[in-house]
């Protein structure tokens, strides 16, 4: 696969008809095997100049609810980004999308992106396509196929934080493969053989007509380019891939595009999914490649002409979004002098990226693998090439702020303040929490939570418990239904998330990590008190990105790699990441003894639920035995006991 640019051959010919007439000179600005940037001085009667063409790296982002695309130049500055809203049905468990309405969202945001940064479409020199690990079915012609109980067909997609295959998940792993050790010991029902296996017990018709099982992020490139190689990032965290097949192999032959060698057949026999196995693995991906391999011929004319850009673009693998916000933040350090570089080559492996959004993915990378119970990997090359990743994550944490404060009885009220004083929600609540710290003389903000602690397991622990069945605790309600009373809510909600996240950071380097450095982006991470909340629990620095949107960033550079002007993923993140704002702990010490007491009640609120949970569950057995008896003890075990 040359992944060979086509936009200039159409204009070849006139620059040789241009050269017999005029003199000429033609040069290029980073010369690479692709087709670069020229510009032409022509001397004659009269003499005019063409600017030469920039290199503008297009990213594209889909999230939970929307799309989003975002133009980068070559020092990783954001030039315009614009998103596009797109839909979700949530019924229960069941959370389902459509490719359809996804891939109409993109093109939107890709145009609109174009104007609001006065970027043509033949300046863009490569594109990146990032996203949720959501779930996508299609036939042998790409249409959608239903995944919905429903069986409306545009609902193709089983959203990442569904959890219909909780059962399904609990069944996989009873088997124990030895896959299971790559993914903290147990597969999520958040990951895809659960919802696959789901399909197949519920969705029989469904199960026969789909052609091609894909990674959201992975069918969009297909989309793009009709290309069907699939991303070591999303096969290995996602589908069980054993990406260190590829040591060997990639050792032996100089190819970053490699036949997909990492399945392990008896895992999807084992579990009822052997015929996924059919054709070499040709329904869940015969090709797997580095997030940044350019693929096929880049842009296919269908897909440039809805994009609004050029046949022929480079485009590269792709990334799950929280990996691509790891891309687009961890190389955002401070410049270090070349002495102190030649010290920290390996300083990248004692940093965490935090992708804080929807859900918080905590990712960090080593440079050999490291087996963390309860914390997803280690996925050898997911997100930087020949890194093993560690992956730790939060299902609910953008999501339990956003529930917790619309569901208040004050929201309403103070949404109209905060528009009226034209500030975010969250800032406006960060004023208040200041205002009651100056009232109630409060020695720090984080104090005022005294009376009320969190476990923000509204969604499940994903990591590093990984107890899809753990359920939320708020401990300190009253009748109080105050604004102040939201805030402090709110500001306890923070803290419990933060709790969370040194859970995970203490538990990875309890077991081979040595973390010090934490990088934040995401929507949250504009949050200036969850960043400091954050900081003074963990006690690490928080160094934010000089462009906030990071995810963007990381899937215009697969783009800026696919495209040659880079020779490796690394060396383009060391090119466009940069630094911004850097925050530190409190040196207070009564912060820190305070959130140490905190953390403690943290702890304790987890493990009362599972004494409570062991609890009922004997209560329930005995109910069980106790019906069971009387159903026995019946007149020929015909008596009907109704509930």
């Amino acid at each position: 696969m040359s992944g060979k640019r086509t936009g200039w051959s159409d204009t070849a010919p006139l620059l040789r008809q241009h050269q017999q007439q005029h003199h000429i000179s033609i040069s290029n600005t980073r010369r690479s095997s692709r087709s670069s940037p020229l510009f032409v001085e022509m001397s004659g009667t009269t003499t005019t100049a063409t600017v030469p063409l920039r290199s503008i790296f297009l990213g594209v982002d889909v999230g939970t609810g929307s799309a989003r695309a975002g133009l980068f130049d070559e020092s990783g500055k954001l030039l315009g980004s614009a998103s596009s809203p797109i839909q979700i049905w949530k019924e229960g468990d069941c959370v389902e999308q459509s490719s359809t309405d996804i891939w109409l969202a993109i093109c939107a945001a890709v145009k609109s992106a174009c104007s609001i940064a006065n970027v043509e479409g033949k300046e863009v020199a490569g594109v990146g396509f990032a996203a949720t690990c959501s779930l996508v079915a299609v036939d042998a012609d790409g249409s959608p196929v239903s995944v919905s109980l429903s069986g409306d067909s545009r609902r193709n997609i089983i959203v990442w934080m569904d959890h219909r295959a909780v059962k399904q998940a609990e069944k996989i792993n009873s088997f124990n493969s030895p896959v299971l050790q790559y993914c903290g010991g147990a597969l999520s029902p958040e990951m895809q053989p659960p919802k696959l296996l789901w399909v197949k017990d519920n969705l029989q018709e469904s199960w026969s007509m789909v052609f091609r099982w894909m990674d959201l992020s992975d069918w969009l490139s297909y989309r793009a380019t009709g290309d069907d190689t699939r991303s070591l990032c999303t096969t290995v965290c996602k589908w069980t891939y054993l990406g260190h097949a590829h040591m060997q192999q990639m050792n032996e032959q100089n190819s970053r595009d490699m036949e997909a060698c990492g399945w392990d057949d008896e895992f999807w026999e084992e579990i009822g999914l052997g015929d996924l196995i059919d054709g070499h693995h040709a329904k869940i991906g015969r090709s797997v490649a580095f997030p940044g391999h350019p693929l096929g011929s880049g842009l296919t004319p269908t897909s440039a002409k809805e994009l609004g850009l050029m046949p022929g673009t480079p485009v590269g693998t792709s990334l799950i979004d929280a990996h691509a916000g790891g891309v687009g933040t961890m190389e955002s350090v401070p410049d270090l002098d070349s002495e102190v570089k030649e010290c920290e080559k390996d300083a990248i492996c004692r940093r965490m990226v935090l992708v804080c959004g929807t859900s918080t993915c905590h990712m960090a990378i080593s440079q050999s693998k490291l087996f963390i119970p309860g914390v997803w990997g280690p996925f050898w090359s997911a997100m930087v090439p020949e890194y093993w990743l560690t992956e730790g994550g939060q299902s609910a944490t953008g999501a339990l702020l956003d529930y917790i404060i619309e569901n208040h009885v004050a929201s309403p009220h103070l949404a109209n303040r905060a528009a009226s004083q034209k500030i975010s929600l969250f800032g406006l609540l960060n004023n208040i929490l200041e205002s009651m710290m100056r009232d109630q003389k409060s020695p720090f903000v984080a104090a005022l939570t005294k009376d009320t602690h969190v476990l923000p397991d509204f969604h499940g622990n994903r990591s590093p418990i990984a107890d899809p069945k753990s359920k939320g605790v708020i401990c300190g309600f009253t009748l109080d239904t105050s604004e102040r009373q939201l805030a402090l809510l709110y500001l306890a909600i923070v803290q419990g998330i933060a709790y969370g996240t040194r859970h995970i950071v203490e538990h990875c380097n309890a077991h081979g990590h040595n973390i010090d450095t934490l990088l934040a982006c995401g929507g949250l991470a504009k949050n200036k008190l969850f960043i400091q909340e954050h900081a003074d629990i963990i006690g690490c620095p928080i160094i934010l990105p000089r462009e906030s949107e990071s995810v963007l960033l990381g899937a215009a550079i697969l783009g800026a790699v696919a495209s040659k002007r880079y020779s490796s993923l690394r060396e383009a993140m060391k090119a466009l990441n940069a630094a911004g704002q850097v925050i530190h702990p409190s040196k207070d010490p009564r912060v820190k003894k305070y959130h140490d007491a905190k953390y403690k009640i943290f702890h304790e609120l987890y493990e009362r639920q599972i004494s409570q949970r062991s609890i009922i569950a004997e209560a329930l057995k005995w109910l069980t035995v106790s019906v069971s008896r009387l159903m026995n003890a019946s007149s020929g075990g015909k008596f009907l006991f109704l509930v």
